[in-house]
């Protein structure tokens, strides 16, 4: 189903969130200050505009209240983030999501409103740095301090037993959302069905059972 995003900022961040929403079909609005940037994204959104995103005409002009996400990718000005964050939830924008640059960044955003934060630069960090302590993480991302999904290689330990002979939920207190097997992937697996050495196991659960799943149990 298509969906309604405005993105305001085009930095790294911003252009790369437009791209990819883009290339998966919905409608992107691309907005900055910065007439270069513009330029740049237009063939690759939907829409781009040259406005400011601290100025509230502009963003009423733009209709913006009626887009279901608005982006807010604004750089390393800070303020500038801040300001166009409350404005767009005082203009109605149900749901805004914005890029912190730190922790007190991510307190005044909470505070005025904004629906999701996100740190791009330490969530890659995380993923970076789990990757490098375990060979059989594929994939990783963080819910919560708490709460984690994992992409797991499946080793020669688990290969040929079905997900009731692995008991990985009672064992563990982990489940396993997905199998990837090539390019295809089994998004509801049963109780019966059966892993293979090499195939992709999609796990959620706390990260210390995570972590007993990946050492005891593959």
């Amino acid at each position: 189903m298509k969906k309604q995003f405005a993105v305001i900022g085009l930095g790294r961040f911003g252009s790369s969130v437009c791209k990819e929403l883009y290339k998966l079909g919905h409608e992107v609005l691309a907005i900055d200050s910065r007439e270069e940037k513009v330029n740049d994204i237009t063939p690759h959104s939907t829409h781009s505009v040259i406005a400011n995103g601290t100025d509230e005409k502009a963003l009423q002009s733009l209709g913006i209240r009626n887009f279901d996400y608005v982006i807010v990718a604004i750089g390393d000005d800070i303020q500038s983030s801040i300001l166009c964050t409350l404005l767009l939830k005082e203009l109605g924008v149900e749901k805004v999501w914005v890029k912190a640059q730190n922790y007190y960044h991510q307190r005044v955003l909470e505070k005025i409103g904004a629906d999701r934060i996100v740190h791009p630069e330490q969530d890659m960090g995380i993923r970076i740095a789990q990757h490098i302590i375990s060979e059989k993480i594929v994939d990783y991302i963080e819910l919560s301090p708490d709460y984690s999904i994992v992409e797991l290689i499946a080793t020669d330990k688990v290969s040929s037993k079905s997900l009731v002979e692995l008991n990985i939920r009672a064992l563990y207190g982990c489940t396993i959302l997905g199998i990837k097997r090539g390019d295809d992937i089994n998004i509801a697996p049963t109780p019966t069905d059966q892993i293979q050495q090499g195939d992709i196991l999609i796990v959620i659960g706390h990260k210390n059972d995570l972590k007993r799943f990946e050492d005891e149990g593959m």
